[in-house]
C-alpha cells in the first residue's frame, strides 16, 4: 500500500494535522490557503452559531442590540487572517502546537462576541489586539531558544 503524504512530508505524516507540532513546509500557496480556509471557517461558525440572536424574534431571543452585521463580519475576516497568517508564518520555520485551532478559536469568540453585542469600534479594535497579541505570544513560546536547545539534545 503507498502512502499518500510521503512526498510532501518528510515525516510521512498528514501535512494538515494539526496536533503534532512538526514545522509545516511548503510553497506560499498552501499556506496562504490554509490561512484563509482557517478565517473563513472560524468566521462561519460564530455567524452560524450567533444566528439565534441576530434573526427575527419569532424564532429566537430578540435581537441583543440593532445595527448591521456586515461590517463586524468583514473586521473578523480580516482580524482571523491576521491571526491565521502570524501562527502559520511561525509553524512554517518552527513547531507550533495547534496554530490552526487557536487562529479558529480566537476568530470564532471574536466574531460571536461581535454578533451578539454589537461593540463600537474602538472596543472592536481593542479585540482584535487581544488576539493577536494572544497569537503572538503562541508563537513566542514555540520560539523559545531553550525548547529548540531541548528538542535536538544540546
Amino acid at each position: 500500500m503507498t502512502d499518500l503524504f510521503a512526498p510532501d512530508s518528510p515525516s510521512g505524516t498528514d501535512p494538515f494535522d494539526d496536533d503534532e507540532g512538526a514545522v509545516r513546509p511548503g510553497p506560499f500557496w498552501r499556506h496562504a490557503l490554509w490561512v484563509a480556509g482557517v478565517s473563513a471557517a472560524a468566521v462561519a461558525a460564530g455567524w452560524v452559531t450567533s444566528l439565534f440572536r441576530i434573526g427575527p424574534e419569532q424564532y429566537g431571543l430578540p435581537p441583543a442590540a440593532p445595527g448591521a452585521l456586515w461590517p463586524y463580519l468583514a473586521a473578523w475576516a480580516a482580524i482571523g487572517l491576521a491571526v491565521a497568517a502570524v501562527l502559520r508564518a511561525t509553524a512554517a520555520r518552527v513547531p507550533v502546537h495547534a496554530p490552526g485551532r487557536i487562529a479558529a478559536a480566537l476568530t470564532y469568540l471574536g466574531t460571536r462576541l461581535s454578533l451578539g453585542w454589537r461593540p463600537e469600534a474602538p472596543l472592536v479594535g481593542a479585540m482584535a489586539a487581544t488576539a493577536l497579541i494572544a497569537a503572538a505570544v503562541w508563537c513566542a513560546i514555540a520560539l523559545r531558544p531553550h525548547r529548540a536547545e531541548a528538542e535536538t539534545g544540546l
